[in-house]
């Protein structure tokens, strides 16, 4: 019974992190410079699957023992390599010659959409 609750609570953990990247993408959209000053790029959660090994009883193929599933985890935070939306804007600080300002590679409506379905997941 807590192995069941424990698959869950680490699939809400996931989806917590989800949210929490998905808001930073959201709170970031128009932010021309990071603190390296290259522009923002989206950030997206990489989910796989927790392994927990099990010993074998030491007969036939499960001597060697097998992997069950344990709940899932976030492996890594991936950046989005789409590429930057231009926007004309002579007079902004970080125009280029031409008067085009890059900024991030994030659409808040799909953002939204993300963080729609991360919430539909969480209260399931």
């Amino acid at each position: 019974m807590f192995k069941g609750i424990d698959i869950s609570a680490s699939g809400l953990t996931a989806q917590r992190l989800r949210m929490d990247t998905i808001s930073a993408n959201i709170s970031n959209a128009e932010t021309t410079r990071d603190e390296d000053g290259n522009t923002y790029r989206r950030k997206i959660p990489v989910f796989k699957e927790k392994l927990e090994n099990q010993m074998g009883s030491g007969l036939g193929s499960a001597a060697a023992g097998s992997s069950k599933s344990a709940g899932v985890e976030i492996s890594e935070i991936a950046e989005d390599q789409s590429p930057f939306r231009l926007e004309y804007r002579p007079e902004h600080p970080d125009a280029n010659e031409e008067g085009y300002v890059e900024l991030p590679n994030v659409s808040v409506m799909t953002e939204m959409v993300n963080m729609i379905d991360a919430s539909r997941a969480y209260e399931a």
